[in-house]
């Protein structure tokens, strides 16, 4: 049986993401910052039959990544790494204070890159390993009032490229775009006027696992 971590798991896509691996027969490790919403979701997803496991971590912080990859790797034999984590910062270039701009880079590009740089050596010991990274349309064209979001997803996008040119017959390194979904992602901010559009978080985690042996998930 194999092992899944996911980040961002708490809520929405990551969520989803547990629940859908789960019943693939996936061993699912979710991964987040508030514990409560994390073991909410391990219920959830043996409640489906799969073994769960959660861990509170800070992608963003390099010193927490490595002690929890350190317990988890002590714990477990991870096979598949998806980075779903990430946090938006929408509005004018001119109105976003420095604190939101350092929260979406530290989170979106080095919380991306710590965990997968941690985890990477125990990757290469596995067959089969694979390396996820939820990018967006946001990491493909600018786009109005998301200037520092997509400069971090432009990041992940160079970065997930890169790693598929280094790690090519090593580790399946996939690169997943898909545009808004109706998610707590969009609670605290009027950048999306209607959610009724958006796709729910169960319909793209459908179809990103429909996918997930291609190098480029496009939805």
């Amino acid at each position: 049986m194999h092992t899944i971590l996911i980040t961002g798991a708490g809520t929405g896509l990551g969520k989803e993401l547990a629940l859908s691996y789960a019943k693939k027969g996936y061993s699912i490790i979710v991964t987040g910052r508030r514990l409560e919403p994390l073991e909410a979701v391990k219920e959830e997803v043996q409640s489906v039959g799969a073994k769960a496991f959660a861990y509170q971590m800070d992608i963003s912080n390099a010193e927490d990544v490595k002690k929890i990859v350190g317990r988890i790797t002590s714990e477990h034999e991870v096979d598949y790494l998806l980075n779903n984590a990430g946090v938006g910062c929408f509005g004018p270039l001119t109105e976003l204070d420095s604190d939101e701009i350092e929260t979406a880079i530290q989170t979106n590009v080095l919380g991306t890159i710590f965990l997968t740089k941690e985890l990477l050596p125990h990757l290469l010991k596995r067959e089969d390993a694979k390396i996820m990274n939820i990018i967006s349309t946001a990491g493909q064209k600018g786009k109005v009032n998301e200037s520092v979001y997509v400069a971090s997803k432009f990041a992940v996008r160079g970065f997930t490229e890169s790693l598929q040119k280094e790690l090519e017959g090593k580790v399946h390194v996939i690169a997943t775009y898909m545009g808004g979904m109706d998610t707590p992602f969009w609670d605290e901010t009027d950048h999306i006027k209607d959610k009724s559009r958006l796709k729910s978080p169960r319909e793209v985690a459908e179809m990103i696992i429909a996918q997930d042996d291609k190098l480029e998930i496009q939805i």
